[in-house]
């Protein structure tokens, strides 16, 4: 029956394993009451040729059927599908329709639930039912051969094995304790059996309409069994060739050695998807391409069955090559489907008129035929095939007899196993082959007659004909064959189970209803007891085992409430089997199955009016018999076998007796020598995909590190190649300098972790050393006015570049050199240059080793270092946490502490400070006592408790003395001066002589001493005047000590600036207090009582920072400070958090859209079965990566989205966060990849685990041979979703990691490279998609938008980029600044503030970067700012560096892609704009304020009344170029709109002791010339770090009525982020809103 995996033997053979107590055969066979001659074992042993089957010739054998053919006329061939052949209902009886139902289906809900629920086990029953020993022949010697042909009817008429899609397991629980399948009882353990497929389309939703299978071929007699049941399929089998019409190619075609005669089919070369389970003997998967191409797929299951597929293939040439020898010119494709014509014809008489009436017993031959009706259907019933058509199953033997013809003698060899049949049984070999280890074996005893060394050839076929024909087939009762229940072929997982209990399970499947509901409906009456059922089996007459069997089954159904209503119709109606064959039940089926099969076929060989064939055409089939066509086809004569091969009775050579299962070789896993507990085999499908799983992901995240190791390599090779770069201009201009002093450049070693830098080292002037950076800032100065003596060590081993000067009391200087010959060089020098200056030294050789263990290196100092300071305020300033940190020191600690001498340079750094400061040199001076040249632990504590514990009297004291050269008591008026310098020097500031002159005098006068030379300390505090308590607070700034720690000091008078601001009135910090003492010092008596606060002053912010004159009021409770804050936000980034809230939702709506439909609308398609919830993440993570790469293109549209902004729309669209929106998105789509990869990670791993059979279900586009099993490393690298989504995980890594800030910063042009990998990442997307792994693709669903929008902004800016722009002027500036001005283009509208991208015709003119535009948009050009921080900045400076350009050449044009918005163009529409711009960051502001003083200029209006620019600089002198453009701003601006304020910021302490008499200096500077020491602007200048909370504080109270600020800031993180925490406290508090827009660069 074709019913399961691998339905096999007859209306029996089909997939399962179950195990009967297998004996061990004898090898020898006993002849016992057999009158015929047995063969030797050895089929070594020469046979005589009398008695040796010969392959066939060409012609046939000597009695070959003579065909007269008379139909020479175009006739209307049967089709290969079955369409059409019904003409009223094309749909009957096609391949692939549904099974039909002549009983009501008894599905548990009606619909789709299998039947039985409330029956027995099948496991149980077919132990209880049909389990038995072999051995007993067949009542009416119904032959082996009546068995097989069975099958191959079956197979014609009959395939609905293949389980549906998805799949669905309806696995049979194995009973604990079973002996063959559960013998340690452990339970639990299942059968696997997969439900059959069925009509998808519309059955299986209502009762109405219940599940109905399908019939993969047709229901007819069609030829499918010979051709297939496609023209495709029937090609591939066909010779095609005009000198051999018609005929089907033969391994004689292919070549094959041995294959003579045209003896069997070609062979599967091709690879036409032959079923080809795993054969249970090896339980391995072997190649399709050993089979024999037939036109069954099945037809290669075994090697009976096998041999009616050879008899059909040498019929079919035999037909063909007489119809070609009578048409001659008759065409291949005429020749072919003439023989296909009377092949089918002959196979219909056959099956009808010989075949069946055989098989179904006496008074079972189907009725005359009366033509053609096509109100029949033909269609196979479900319980023809789940039920009746497998009674065949009982009358299956053990094995099979082979046999020669019949000798001269009278008497026939009967051929034994061999090696090449029986590889597995050690050298013992038996009569027949066995059916049980012949599944998906069938080739080999086929090929044993033209391919076995040491074997005669022989016709296989033949001797398969002989011998089945010979064999009396197994007793029609209910016993089945252990060779099918219990040894059936299986799985790979489950190699053997029982086809009894499957054909139980089937029947449920199909939703059959039980044996007496399925007797009614046949006519017949109902069966009450199971001893009615058939009373001739239980009676023990005829079969001896009877009567225990009932007793059995009585007892089983008494207690398990089992009855003839329950029974499944497959058990009762195989006990209803008698001598004569199937019972009532079964009779009735099969008879009626197959009169419709004939009455319903309108290609029937009878039907007259079809044209197929003449009445005496007609008259030829019918008598034709089996016999005849073996005749024809072998060299088989009458001698050889009986008339009718069906009926063993008449065999001239009768078998030597009956096969049992005890005289054969044992179904493995048993073997000859051994039997096993278990009789099945499992297999673990995950094996072989270990290694690449792991290998896979590992490589993955190497490679990830990779990337990153590259990145890092990269960044520092750069870094490497500027340094060289820089080493060799040094080099290649004189080791001189300007002073005479000798220079040479090395590598200087700091520390383990600090690692090396380039430095250049300094011999003189005077008698030190300096280490230069390879810029030329000074490092460090080692003075050698306090050495008498230095040790040169330097390296014996290894390199021998490496020296080390070995400084006391400091940290050494470790130098290395590329070659030997630097090292020796600078080692002389340096002695050459100590003998010089009258310094010792000390050569030292010593190993690498050594010499790295004896320095000191800077960071050893700087613990040293941190101990002493800590210890310092533990003592002067009562550290409770200082104390306990020095609590755990020994007494070593504290010796090296006390021991401890810091260096003017330590001394200076702790200041942050230069070393060459004259503050720093008068203050060292000063707290040197002794003249040492170092501060020792003493001297360093008394001047510091003097800012801890001394009053203002004393610090000014102390002050005094510092410049008190002479220590007279008195400080000159030059003295002074030097003083004041002293603290402009501090922040890089010059002031002119007349200047500092006019400054002197005013604060001299402010003493009363003007026209002193000379003043006492306390005209010095009278200078000072109110000022003097500044000094109160006023401490040193230790801003450079090693750790955080050691700034206690620092953080405690600058508490105030992480305060709210009402408690920052109360804890005020230096910085504040004397800022607001200098201002209200100032003031008219008016402001300080207060009236400022309530009028506009002249010059509207000058006066930002004093104190608060009117009481405001801050809450203190922290939830509404919360609730405020958050109040604010949402009112200042509605906007924002509308798009983003709606992109957040749309995209996990999107995730949760694609989750749900694979874990509930999906679940039935299986794949959330195999793989869990992970295909649920991957498919809604999939979906969200489409999205996400997607929707990103929108942000990249620079051009839509900057012409955008301009419309009505951005009141609605944020579009100055498309670089923050696109970062957004870009995170979300690496989190979906990273979520869809580990998911991946975890389906592949299930699908790994799956059969290959299931997984071809799930995946169907995906081809792999039936023998190989699609590890891992075939889903990903052999299929097209599988590499494609490798290289997009590989595509995303490089992307990402080179997009990190860190890339960005080092290495732009790789992030500028990589960055445009996305071409790449979107056609692989699309290719991944297009695979069809597991949903049709819809990529371009989300993508075609974008992409199209994309495309054309992408378009815009190409035109523009190919227009060269003539640069009219280049400046090289201070601080690496490169200003650029070229032509406006034509058409080229833009607003300050708007940045473009550029490139060079010098440079490329396919790298483009960002900057920011410094010309206002009334200008005629362009202009940029451009600082070299970069390699392609640095070769920007180069290429336009004015002192290179020849003028007739001019400078290379330019690139320009822009203008693009940004947020800083939008400063115009806040009332009140601040405008903070740091470093290069001032450049967008450089625009803006000059768009300002056009604006102003022309009288124009707009919305902004007031602008604040907050200019934080290093030093002033850093970007001297702005400060002409502040300059004009402050002589255009008539209507006092704009505020510039300037801050110094190059200490870390923002207010100390040095800057107080800076402020003190600038207040008077500006009251009496009304513009700034230090910048000669009216601008104010500060000296340290702006505090912005504080600064936005007091702009409410300038502008009471402004309800909205908007801060702008461009620059270095750490600023915006300051600006941009300070505007998130204000709005934290009630009042008015501050909006933050900002730049990074």
């Amino acid at each position: 029956m074709r019913g399961e995996p691998g339905v096999a033997i007859l209306l029996a053979v089909v997939a399962s394993t179950v195990v009967v107590h297998a004996q061990t055969a004898t090898s020898s066979p006993t002849t016992a009451g057999v009158n015929v001659t047995m063969a030797t074992t050895s089929q070594s042993t020469v046979r005589s040729t009398a008695g040796t089957s010969q392959p066939p010739s060409n012609t046939g054998g000597t009695g070959g059927v003579k065909i007269d053919f008379e139909t020479d006329y175009e006739v209307e061939y049967a089709g290969y599908d079955g369409w059409y052949n019904n003409r009223a209902h094309p749909e009957w009886g096609i391949a692939d329709s549904p099974l039909t139902r002549r009983l009501p289906s008894h599905y548990q809900d009606g619909t789709y639930e299998p039947s039985g629920w409330d029956r027995p086990n099948p496991r149980t029953l077919s132990e209880l039912t049909m389990k038995g020993v072999t051995g007993m022949g067949s009542f009416r010697n119904r032959s082996a051969l009546l068995t097989f042909f069975g099958q191959q009817v079956v197979e014609e008429v009959l395939d609905a094995q293949r389980p549906g899609c998805p799949r669905e397991y309806f696995n049979i629980q194995i009973p604990k304790g079973d002996p063959e399948y559960d013998p340690d009882s452990r339970g639990g353990r299942e059968i696997p059996l997969l439900r059959s497929r069925y009509d998808m389309r519309i059955t299986g939703f209502s009762p109405n309409f219940p599940r109905q299978q399908l019939n993969e071929i047709t229901a007819f007699l069609d030829g499918g069994l010979m051709y297939g049941v496609t023209k495709a399929w029937a090609d591939a089998l066909r010779l095609l060739s005009s000198d051999r019409p018609g005929r089907l190619a033969s391994c004689t075609d292919q070549g094959v050695p041995g294959c003579v005669n045209d003896m069997y089919p070609a062979y599967n070369t091709i690879g036409l998807p032959m079923a080809n389970p795993p054969p249970p003997r090896e339980h391995y998967l072997k190649s399709s391409r050993r089979f024999f191409k037939l036109g069954n797929p099945r037809g290669n299951e075994n090697a009976f069955l096998l041999t009616f597929g050879v008899f059909w293939f040498r019929w079919h040439n035999y037909l063909a090559d007489q119809i070609a020898a009578k048409n001659s010119g008759w065409s291949d494709e005429r020749v072919f489907n003439e023989a296909r014509k009377w092949v089918i014809a002959t196979h219909q008489k056959i099956v009808l008129y010989d075949w069946l009436p055989d098989f179904l017993g006496e008074n079972r031959k189907p009725a005359d035929y009366k033509g053609y009706s096509s109100a029949i259907h033909p269609g196979v019933t479900h319980v023809f095939q789940s039920a009746a058509m497998r009674w065949g199953h009982t009358i299956v033997p053990p094995g099979v007899y082979r046999r020669s013809r019949v000798k001269p003698d009278g008497t026939c060899d009967w051929r034994n196993t061999t090696y090449y049949t029986s590889p597995h049984t050690s050298g013992q070999y038996f009569h027949g082959v066995r059916t049980c280890n012949s599944y998906w074996n069938s080739v080999e005893p086929h090929e044993e007659g033209f391919k076995a060394e040491d074997v005669a050839p022989f016709d296989g076929m033949a001797e398969f004909l002989l011998g089945m024909s010979s064999q009396v087939t197994e007793r029609e009762d209910n016993i089945i064959t252990e060779d099918l229940r219990g040894r059936v072929f299986g799985p790979l997982e489950f190699s053997r189970r029982d086809l009894m209990a499957i054909n139980i399970q089937r029947g449920r499947d199909h939703g059959l209803p039980d044996y007496n509901t399925a007797r009614v409906e046949y006519g017949l009456p109902p069966r009450k007891t199971f001893y009615d059922v058939n009373p001739w089996l239980f009676n023990g007459t005829y079969v001896e085992h009877g009567p225990e069997l009932l007793d059995n089954i009585t007892t089983f159904a008494t207690a398990n409430n089992w009855t003839t209503d329950k029974c499944d119709i497959w058990v009762c109606g195989l006990l209803e089997t008698t001598e004569a064959g199937p019972g009532e039940l079964f009779g009735a089926v099969i008879k009626d199955q197959f009169e419709r099969i004939r009455d319903g076929d309108r290609f029937w060989y009878e039907n007259d009016k079809n044209g197929l064939f003449t009445k005496g055409e007609i008259e030829q089939i019918n008598n034709i018999t089996l016999f005849d066509i073996i005749k024809s086809i072998s060299n088989i004569t009458d001698a050889d076998m009986q008339s009718n091969p069906f009926i063993a009775t008449d065999s001239p050579c009768f078998q030597p007796k009956q096969l049992s299962q005890f005289d054969m070789e044992p179904c493995t896993p048993d073997t000859v020598d051994k039997t096993v507990d278990f009789k099945r085999e499992t297999f673990d499908y995950f094996t072989g995909s270990e290694a690449s799983y792991i290998l896979t992901f590992m490589a993955l995240a190497v490679f990830i590190i990779g990337c990153v190791a590259v990145l890092i390599y990269m960044a520092r090779d750069r870094q490497k190649k500027e340094a060289v770069e820089r080493n060799k201009k040094r080099k290649a201009t004189s080791k001189q300098s300007k002073d005479g002093a000798t220079i040479f450049l090395a590598t200087e070693y700091v520390g383990k972790k600090e690692g090396e830098r380039s430095v250049q080292v300094k011999l003189g002037t005077g008698k030190e050393i300096k280490v230069l950076n390879d810029r030329g800032k000074l490092l460090r100065t080692i003075d050698l006015r306090n050495h008498n003596q230095l040790v040169l060590y330097v390296e014996a081993d290894k390199h021998r570049t490496l020296m080390a000067i070995h400084v006391p009391k400091e940290y050494d200087l470790i130098l290395n050199f590329d070659y030997t010959e630097d090292r020796d060089n600078a080692l002389m020098q340096v002695e050459d240059f100590l003998g010089t200056v009258e310094v010792g030294r000390r050569r030292q050789e010593m190993k690498s080793s050594d010499l790295m263990k004896a320095i000191v290196t800077k960071a050893d100092r700087q613990k040293q270092l941190e101990k002493f300071f800590r210890i310092i305020f533990a003592q002067a300033f009562k550290e409770e946490k200082a104390r306990e940190d020095i609590s755990t020191y020994n007494s070593k600690d504290a010796k090296d502490v006390l021991t401890c001498e810091l260096t003017r340079a330590e001394f200076a750094e702790s200041l942050s400070m230069k070393p060459d400061s004259l503050f720093v040199e008068q203050m060292f001076n000063l707290v040197d006592k002794d003249g040492s040249g170092y501060i020792n632990f003493r001297e360093f504590l008394d001047v510091i408790v003097i800012f801890a514990k001394g009053n203002p009297d004393e610090k000014a004291k102390l002050m005094f003395d510092m410049y008190d050269v002479d220590g007279d008591g008195k400080l000159s008026r030059e003295e002074f001066k030097t003083m004041l310098k002293s603290m402009m020097d501090m922040v890089n500031t010059e002031v002119e002589q007349s200047q500092l002159d006019m400054l002197v005098d005013s604060m001299m006068e402010q003493g009363g001493v003007r026209d002193r030379e000379q003043m006492t300390q306390q005209d010095f505090i009278n200078i000072l005047g109110e000022h003097k308590q500044a000094l109160s607070n006023a401490a040193l700034n230790l801003g450079g000590l090693p750790t955080e720690k050691l700034k206690s000091q620092a953080r405690r008078v600058s508490e105030a600036n992480v305060l709210t601001p009402g408690e920052a009135t109360r804890h005020q910090t230096v910085l504040n207090r004397a800022r607001k003492t200098i201002i209200r010092a100032y003031q008219p008596p008016e402001e300080r009582n207060g009236a400022a606060s309530n009028r506009p002053s002249q010059r509207v912010g000058q006066g930002l920072k004093v104190d608060t004159l009117k009481d405001k009021k801050y809450t203190t409770n922290p939830v509404m400070k919360n609730f405020n804050a958050l109040k604010r936000y949402i009112q200042n980034y509605r906007l924002h958090i509308f798009w983003l809230t709606l992109y957040t939702l749309v995209t996990i709506g999107i995730f949760a859209e694609r989750a749900y439909y694979y874990s509930v609308e999906r679940e039935h398609a299986g794949l959330r079965r195999i793989a869990g919830y992970g295909v649920t993440v991957t498919r809604g993570a999939a979906s969200g990566m489409m999205w996400a790469f997607s929707i990103i293109l929108v942000t990249m549209c620079r051009n839509t989205i900057t012409h955008m902004r301009e419309t009505f729309l951005h009141l609605y669209i944020p579009f100055d966060s498309a670089i923050t929106l696109h970062k957004i998105i870009a995170m979300t789509g690496l989190f979906f990849t990273v979520m869809h990869c580990i998911g991946h990670a975890i389906n592949f791993y299930h699908i790994s685990t799956q059969t290959a059979d299931d997984l071809t279900c799930l995946f169907r586009d995906y081809f792999h041979y039936s023998n190989e099993l699609p590890k891992f490393h075939y889903w990903c690298f052999a299929t097209t979703t599988g590499m494609t989504g490798v290289l997009l995980v590989l595509v995303i890594a490089i992307m990402y990691v080179f997009a990190t800030q860190y890339a960005r910063r080092y290495v732009f042009k790789a992030f500028w490279l990589t960055h445009n990998l996305y071409p790449i990442l979107y056609i692989l997307t699309i290719v991944h998609g297009s695979g069809n792994l597991v949903q049709e693709p819809f990529f371009y669903y989300f993508f075609l938008g974008p992409v199209i929008l994309f495309t054309l902004d992408k378009l815009v800016s190409i035109s523009r980029k190919k227009v060269e722009i003539p640069v009219v002027k280049a400046e090289h500036l201070p601080s690496n600044v490169t200003m650029l001005k070229f032509k406006r283009p034509t058409n080229f509208d833009y607003k300050s503030g708007q940045w473009v991208r550029i490139a060079s015709a010098a440079l490329g003119d396919n790298e483009y970067h960002p900057f920011t535009l410094t010309s206002a948009p009334h200008e005629d050009t362009l202009s940029l700012h451009i600082r070299s921080v970069g390699p392609w900045t640095n070769n920007l400076r180069k290429v336009y560096d004015p002192a290179k350009i020849q003028p007739d050449f001019g400078y290379p044009k330019v690139f320009v892609d822009g203008p693009y918005g940004e947020g800083h163009q939008d400063w115009y529409k806040f009332p009140v704009a601040i405008l903070i711009g740091g470093g290069i960051g001032v450049t967008p502001f450089a625009a803006i304020l000059k768009d300002i003083v056009q604006k102003s200029a022309q009288g124009a209006k707009f919305n902004c009344k007031k602008v604040y620019f907050l200019w934080v600089t290093r030093t002033q002198k850093q970007f001297e170029w702005l400060t002409d453009i502040i300059r004009e701003v402050e002589e255009k601006d008539k209507n006092d709109l704009v505020s510039v304020h300037i801050f110094i910021t190059q200490f870390y302490q923002k207010f100390d002791l040095r800057t107080t008499m800076l402020y003190i200096c600038e207040r008077h500077f500006q009251r009496i010339s009304g513009r700034s020491l230090f910048t000669g602007l009216n601008s104010i200048t500060h000296f340290g770090r702006p505090n912005f909370e504080s600064f936005f504080d007091t702009l409410q109270d300038e502008h009471p009525e402004v309800s909205t600020f908007g801060v702008f800031s461009c620059g270095p993180p750490p600023m915006t982020y300051t600006a941009d925490k300070a505007c998130g406290a204000m709005n934290r508090v009630d009042g008015a809103s501050f909006i933050h827009h900002f730049e990074n660069f």
